[in-house]
């Protein structure tokens, strides 16, 4: 057994209280084993009573909700604790997709956003902002997986398809029966995307024909369909197009060795001569504007589930820190530890009142602002990889193991942190519109 040391004071005070040497001849015989439980019953009854919960909403905004409306929250944070919580970590480390869990998630979607005809906000921005966060608290990767269904691919299809895409598509896609990915980055186009891709589609006739590639594609592994854009030769401007799996020159590998986000099934495609019908090119979709104003409420959405991220680490932060045992007593119970839960707390609090106002601006004007989007996206980001951070460090060591939860939430939020727009061209969009210059260049 390793020798103990003390402070010099701390064993002048011991001395005072109990006769050393006693106390040493009594131990002699105890074995490391029974002397290390003892020291933890000791440790157990100093722990202090009562341990508030673990509510990482300190400012009550699901008080603003209507009864109906925390019931739905209710619902989707009881599935997600009950089905993925305990499976997640096994497919996070495998990198891969759950696929059992699809039906009853499809059923769960049902119940939350599908009481009406698919509407990208169904739910209304403020109830389906937390429901995202609600997402992502448990799981960036299942929020990852819904938000490009539903938000990305279903989104294109409502906002810009016509009515018979629309009839055609949406309600086996909100069943969940045909799964939706969505392209838009490229191998060597990221953020440059505004400025031309270099997918490219040609009219022949009643057909388009496509060419180029596309990375990251999220779910494009498993996709029955692939909402594509690409720049029309004829024009110059941007264009979406709905891709079947299947389809002759569309050619889809998933994307291999990521540390975030492995869960979520990343591809990317080869476009050579794809030939796409006419009838399923996105109708009302016609520059890349009508994409910015889709990235736009993706980026609102993303802010609240980097929200959700920060709180799942920061729950499971504080729990490990009120039953964990070091130098006799829980480490909740020392300032440093402390002070990393209570900045943790903060940023959470920060992030959600932003969210929130851009939820009620949105419901308010009837659509969301880039600014406000961008801004949300940057701030949330900053502060999501500050309070993953710190969550990893409260964990010391086991930090870094999937059986705590917190090295999952701090390996996805770097993913998080970049897609839907980087931090930089966020700022710069933000930038733009509070200086009336444009310093992307």
């Amino acid at each position: 057994m390793a020798p103990v040391t003390m402070p010099f004071a701390g064993i002048s005070r011991l001395f005072q209280q109990v006769h050393l040497p006693q106390m040493l001849r009594s131990l002699s015989g105890v074995s490391p084993q029974d002397l290390g439980l003892a020291l933890k019953r000791i440790a157990l009854k100093r722990r202090p009573k009562g341990i508030p919960p673990v509510n990482s909403d300190f400012y009550d905004i699901r008080d603003l909700l209507s009864a109906d409306e925390r019931a739905t929250l209710t619902t989707i944070r009881s599935y997600m604790e009950e089905r993925v919580r305990p499976v997640i970590g096994d497919y996070w480390e495998r990198g891969e997709f759950p696929h059992e869990l699809v039906p009853s998630f499809a059923h769960l979607i049902k119940e939350t956003w599908g009481r009406q005809p698919y509407a990208i906000d169904n739910l209304g921005p403020v109830l389906a902002g937390m429901a995202f966060m609600e997402l992502a608290r448990v799981d960036p990767s299942i929020y990852t997986f819904f938000g490009v269904h539903w938000g990305l691919a279903m989104g294109s299809i409502a906002m810009f398809g016509s009515a018979e895409q629309r009839a055609q598509w949406l309600p086996k896609m909100e069943r969940f029966e045909l799964l939706g990915s969505w392209s838009l980055t490229e191998p060597d186009v990221g953020s440059a995307t505004a400025a031309g891709l270099t997918t490219t589609a040609r009219r022949e006739g009643d057909s388009w024909v496509l060419n180029g590639a596309k990375k990251w594609s999220g779910n494009a592994p498993f996709a029955d369909l692939n909402v594509v854009w690409a720049r029309d030769l004829g024009d110059n401007q941007v264009k979406g197009f709905l891709v079947e799996r299947g389809t002759p020159g569309y050619v889809v590998e998933k994307l291999e060795g990521k540390i975030a986000l492995r869960v979520v099934q990343n591809a990317n495609i080869t476009l050579t001569n794809c030939r796409v019908p006419e009838a399923n090119r996105l109708q009302n979709a016609g520059s890349f504007r009508d994409v910015a104003r889709q990235l736009g409420l993706a980026r609102g959405a993303v802010a609240w589930a980097m929200t959700g991220t920060a709180m799942g680490a920061y729950e499971h932060a504080l729990t490990y820190a009120n039953h964990r045992i070091q130098f006799g007593q829980p480490i909740a119970g020392f300032q440093l530890v402390q002070s990393s839960l209570v900045q943790m707390l903060g940023n959470i609090t920060a992030m959600q009142t932003l969210c929130l106002r851009m939820s009620q601006l949105h419901a308010r004007d009837g659509k969301i602002s880039q600014e406000r989007a961008s801004l949300a996206k940057a701030f949330c980001g900053e502060k999501m990889r500050e309070t993953v951070a710190l969550a990893r460090n409260v964990l010391g060591g086991n930090g870094i193991l999937l059986e705590y939860n917190v090295a999952r939430f701090f390996a996805d939020a770097e993913a998080l942190y970049s897609y839907e727009g980087t931090h930089e061209m966020n700022t710069l969009i933000v930038g733009r519109a509070i200086t009336g210059i444009g310093a992307f260049l």
